[in-house]
Order: C-alpha cells, then structure tokens, then sequence
C-alpha cells in the first residue's frame, strides 16, 4: 500500500520528453519544478533496458480472454503461474513465509489494502473500525480509509494516541519498511486482547532498500510489483494471509470491485519475476536484480548525504546497519524516500514550501504524514537526470530564515 502513491498531483506545467522505451520522463529545465512528491520507480528502468530480452513476451490475440483462471480455487482470478512466481520470488529473497498461507491478487496494494479492511470488519457492528497508524504515517492511509465513508471502518490516527486513548476494536497497519522515514516497524498498540488486528503493509520489504532480517510472518501481508521490481504501470500488488476466511473476503471484495485482475499483467509480473529468480539460480552477475539495485540506491544516499552534510540546512535519519539475511552480510537501510527534516528551530518552518520556493523541488509536507511540517519528503525513485538535478539543486541552499 505504502508503495501507491498517486501522481495526481504532478505538475502540469512540467515538460516532459520521450525516451527510448516508449514512455514520458520529465526533463531538467531549470526553470520547470522537479516533482518528487510520489514515488515512481523509474530508477530501476536502467536495469530492465538491459534485459528487455529475457522479459519480453507475446500475448496472441486469442489468448486470455476469459475472466476465470481457475473456479476451483479461493482466488479463481489469480493466474497460477503467476502465484507459482509469487512464491518463488519470495523464497529466493527470504522476505515472507509462503508455505500454507493463501496469495490473494489484486490491482497493486492500494486495492489490496481496501480489500483487508473489508475482509477485517465484515459483517459489521453498531460502530465503525478504528484504522490506526504510527505517525509518521504513509499519508495516503486516511484517504483511503475514509474514501468509500464505509460504515464497517473509520481513520482514527496515530496508533501512538489510539495506544492511550482509544477504546474499542481496531486495526493497526504496521508499515515496515516505513514510508515516509525508513524505519523498521512493529505494531504499537498494546494490551488489547482480541480487539485488535494488524495489517503489514511491507511494499518496501526488499534488498534494495533495507536488511532482511528475518522472513516476515504476519496474518495479512501487502507486497507490490512496483516497488519490488520498478513496474509500477502494471498495477499488480498481492497479499500473503494464513486464515482462509480472510482470503476469501479480500478475493470477494476484488471480484466486486473490479471483477478481478488483469490477466495481462499477472502474466507480465510472473515472467519478470521469473528472470529475476533465474539470475539467483545461475548467478550470472549481471543479472542479478537486487544486487544491482541495491548498488545504485546506495550511491544514490551516499552522494545525498555528501550535500546535506555539507548545506548543514536540513538532517536525514541515521539507520543502524542489521544483518542481511539475503546478502550474508551487514548492511544499513538505503530507503526510496528521504525523510528530510530543517535544522531551523522555529516552530513555523515549513519544508515543503523551503523546497519549492527556493529551489523548485516538490516534496511532500510532514503535516501528511501526521507530524510537523518541518519535514518533508523527497523521492529518491526518479531517473537519474532527475535525481542528479535534485541533488544540484539541494546544494544552493545555504540557510533557512523565518521560513525562507
């Protein structure tokens, strides 16, 4: 869920340019805002560019084209080759238990996330779910809570205030990696019997961007293509469940939502997870997708690092190396986002605004994410002319004074 960040507000004045792969990137005028409020993947297209052989793949105009998969099963729209790569890829990584627990497909995680919270409340009772998050909180929770103004949940923020003041059932959503900041999470709300239930949003639970510590094993877990892999535009997420009822809810929710999912793009992710798997079994180093992405994410934070240590305007989080349990060794988080906060001690900074007006950077204003507005987050998941300018950009402020 954390991974869907929606590009409605990209600016509409940005120019853009087309690059070799068919698709819009936008360019580097110095004059145009760089928009890095959501988190499209495109870092990763280097990668896929060089391996556009082994993932191509041909859909004939005859095939596909019934609704059901297989009726027999409790997901009768997941493709079963593409619940076969689910399962591979995540026992190559050692990210998630797999083994006796139901994959559940849906139109990314954002689809999947209103699925668990029906599947969690349903059939109802005289009041609504409390849905609760620690600030900071991925800012597109309370929207999508409260988009449908269903009966059976509400948001109720900060898990952290649920915690001492709250009462009744809820369900908490343990966003780990988190988004905004990075961290490694566990649930916070404590002591509440059986009132309580957790959904973990783990989209960013890869190599790339933190130490798998252990594989997650958790009552509903949310992944998403787009953050594993880059895809973003095929909007493919699943869910990893062990209650079988619970399953078949979040399945029934899909099937009237959208009767389904794209069986285009289940076939498309099952192939690129696929060539990522293979690469692990024959160990051909240029092949190796989260070597090579976690590389670049590193450098990316290095060279980051290097500028805001240097302006002294703005802090970044310092995370504490854990060991891999993927690569064998000890390695520290390299996060999508930068979780920038102002040195400045005036209470009224606003960080978002600094970016934008002094350096025609977009990022996306703490206040979001239910804490002060003197953070602010970057994308660090855009194309490399992109991210280079950002950098280039971020280097020219020198102070910050009353909010300028």
């Amino acid at each position: 869920m954390c991974g869907t960040d929606s590009p409605a507000s990209i600016n509409k004045g940005s120019l853009t340019s087309a690059n070799g792969n068919g698709t819009r990137s936008p360019t580097c005028s110095s004059d145009r805002v760089l928009n890095l409020e959501q988190g499209d993947p495109s870092v990763f297209q280097s990668y896929w560019s060089k391996m556009e052989d082994k993932c191509t793949m041909v859909i004939s105009g005859s095939q596909l084209m019934s609704y059901i998969s297989d009726f027999t099963t409790l997901c009768w729209f997941m493709e079963p080759e593409f619940e076969e790569a689910v399962r591979r890829l995540h026992r190559v990584v050692g990210n998630a238990v797999v083994d006796d627990r139901y994959i559940v497909v849906g139109t990314g995680s954002t689809q999947l996330y209103q699925a668990a919270l029906y599947a969690l409340t349903s059939p109802g009772g005289p009041e609504p779910v409390s849905v609760v998050s620690a600030a900071p909180y991925y800012s597109a929770y309370p929207e999508e809570t409260d988009y449908l103004r269903s009966r059976l949940y509400k948001w109720a923020g900060d898990a952290y205030e649920f915690d001492k003041n709250g009462t009744g059932p809820y369900i908490e959503v343990v966003n780990s990696p988190n988004n905004p900041d990075g961290t490694l999470r566990e649930a916070v709300v404590k002591n509440r019997g059986d009132e309580g239930k957790l959904i973990h949003d783990l989209a960013y639970y890869w190599p790339q961007y933190t130490p798998i510590i252990r594989p997650a094993d958790h009552d509903i877990m949310t992944f998403t293509f787009s953050k594993s892999t880059g895809h973003a535009g095929s909007r493919i997420g699943w869910a990893i469940v062990k209650d079988k009822e619970v399953a078949r809810k979040m399945s029934k929710f899909i099937e009237m939502s959208t009767l389904g999912v794209s069986k285009d793009s289940q076939q498309r992710a099952a192939k690129i997870m696929g060539v990522i798997c293979d690469g692990y079994k024959n160990f051909k180093s240029d092949e190796l997708f989260f070597e090579h992405t976690r590389r670049v994410m590193a450098e990316r934070w290095e060279r980051l690092r290097q500028v805001v240590d240097r302006n002294q305007v703005f802090s970044l989080p310092k995370y504490p190396k854990q060991y891999c349990l993927f690569s064998g060794e000890l390695i520290e988080p390299y996060p999508g986002f930068a979780w920038l906060e102002a040195k400045e001690e005036e209470e009224e900074i606003d960080s978002q605004k600094v970016l934008r007006g002094c350096i025609k950077v977009q990022g996306r204003t703490g206040s979001r994410f239910g804490v002060a507005q003197k953070y602010v987050r970057v994308s660090l998941l855009s194309n490399e002319e992109v991210f280079n300018q950002f950098l280039e950009r971020l280097s020219t402020i020198k102070s910050i004074s009353n909010g300028h």
